[in-house]
């Protein structure tokens, strides 16, 4: 008799386990591009219509038609715009550009100085060049959208394990390629 509670109580947690790991998700969707995916527990910047205040609160639960967060639940349609912060490659190039440019004219005064022995000064075609580098690099870098309007073709939708647009969680910190999974 006792075997079979514990029997059953280790079917109940084995059965509980995918559950506990398959939480729905909420999608900002483009099209079919998934902009934005977030999960219980994310940090949800949102307006509502009608609305100047953005609100920025924890997401506790997801149905179908809503989010149930920190201290309200708002019903998709509701939701006006939802704020979240992107990196595009354009924003990378952008860093890359502010950084080779402010290197490329460090390299340089220290090759006059260390190498060359001389007095700092400065070369006109480096300096033009670091310039146009970091000029070019920081509207790449700082201009951008961090917003998405909720209408036409930008919607939100709830994913379901089950659906082609989720995806799991993942692992979590270093996965060496080395020990098998």
């Amino acid at each position: 008799m006792r075997s079979i509670y514990i029997t059953l109580l280790i079917l109940l947690c084995v059965s509980c386990v995918h559950h506990a790991s398959a939480q729905n998700q909420l999608l900002l969707l483009k099209n079919q591009d998934v902009l934005l995916r977030l999960r219980a527990g994310d940090e949800f910047a949102f307006r509502v219509k009608g609305s100047k205040e953005v609100r920025r609160t924890y997401i506790n639960a997801l149905s179908d038609t809503a989010v149930v967060t920190h201290r309200d639940t708002v019903a998709f349609r509701m939701i006006d715009r939802v704020y979240f912060r992107s990196e595009t490659f354009v924003h990378r190039l952008g860093l890359f550009l502010m950084i080779g440019g402010i290197g490329y004219f460090a390299i340089d005064q220290l090759n006059n100085v260390v190498v060359h022995g001389e007095d700092a000064r400065l070369d006109e075609s480096v300096t033009t060049a670091s310039l146009a580098m970091i000029a070019a690099g920081v509207p790449m870098r700082y201009i951008g959208r961090n917003s998405r309007k909720v209408r036409g073709r930008i919607r939100l939708r709830m994913a379901t394990p089950e659906s082609p647009f989720y995806r799991d969680a993942g692992p979590k910190g270093y996965q060496s390629p080395y020990i098998p999974k």
